[in-house]
């Protein structure tokens, strides 16, 4: 996020000087707030939601006045920012192309996860999603509720159509068998981009092995829980 940083910097420097200049920076009400949100999400994943809206203000180039007049209160930016940034990077077809059984499991499943980290959990979502998580009670919940806990039981219904296994009927159980490659795959990206480890085996080989010990354990694990609470 250096680079991000740096950039934010000298956008604040240009604004700044633009302001001094006499430029008056004037765009059309939807172009001015596409400019807002997307500057805004820059600067929260770096500053974290904590960041100061006088700053936020200097780095779109408009006064805070003017911010305020898009969105009437901090709160409302934040949260929009969170539909934007958050919810909006998951692709509703992914729920389709997980469940097309003209092929594998292991092919849907490793597909996903590729393109899930590609698109969804990079460096800035992780950031936003992790600041949110610690700044807001509710935001990383409400993405869980509405959009994970979906996720996990489709993963478990392809996954035990394929091996020709029954679930248990305790929704949550499965829901946490599920977490056991969501939890992994989640967890590399946070590796990558947080820690910054992790980077010398090919992605798409990571996201195999995990997606292929998965498929290998679940009618264990199943197995097992179904014994100990039989």
């Amino acid at each position: 996020m250096k680079a991000k940083s740096d950039a934010l910097r000298e956008q604040v420097r240009k604004t700044s000087s633009a302001k001094k200049e006499g430029g008056s920076g004037r765009l059309p009400h939807a172009e001015r707030r596409a400019q807002i949100l997307e500057t805004a999400s820059d600067f929260f994943a770096e500053n974290g939601l904590t960041g100061q809206t006088r700053m936020l203000a200097d780095a779109c180039g408009v006064s805070q006045r003017l911010l305020y007049r898009f969105f009437p209160t901090k709160q409302e930016l934040v949260a929009e920012v969170y539909r934007e940034e958050i919810l909006g990077a998951f692709k509703a077809g992914w729920f389709v192309d997980l469940q097309n059984r003209n092929l594998s499991a292991e092919e849907r499943f490793t597909a996903f996860y590729v393109d899930y980290l590609e698109t969804t959990l990079t460096c800035k979502w992780l950031r936003l999603f992790l600041y949110a998580s610690l700044s807001d009670a509710s935001m990383a919940p409400d993405y869980i509720t509405s959009i994970v806990t979906q996720l996990l039981e489709v993963l478990m219904r392809e996954a035990a159509h394929e091996i020709g296994i029954d679930l248990p009927d305790d929704r949550e159980a499965v829901h946490e068998m599920a977490w056991t490659l969501h939890g992994s795959i989640s967890h590399y990206a946070i590796r990558r981009h947080i820690y910054k480890a992790s980077w010398n085996v090919p992605e798409k080989q990571v996201v195999k092995m995990h997606v292929r010990m998965f498929l290998a354990g679940l009618g264990a694990m199943v197995e097992a829980y179904n014994a100990e609470n039989s």
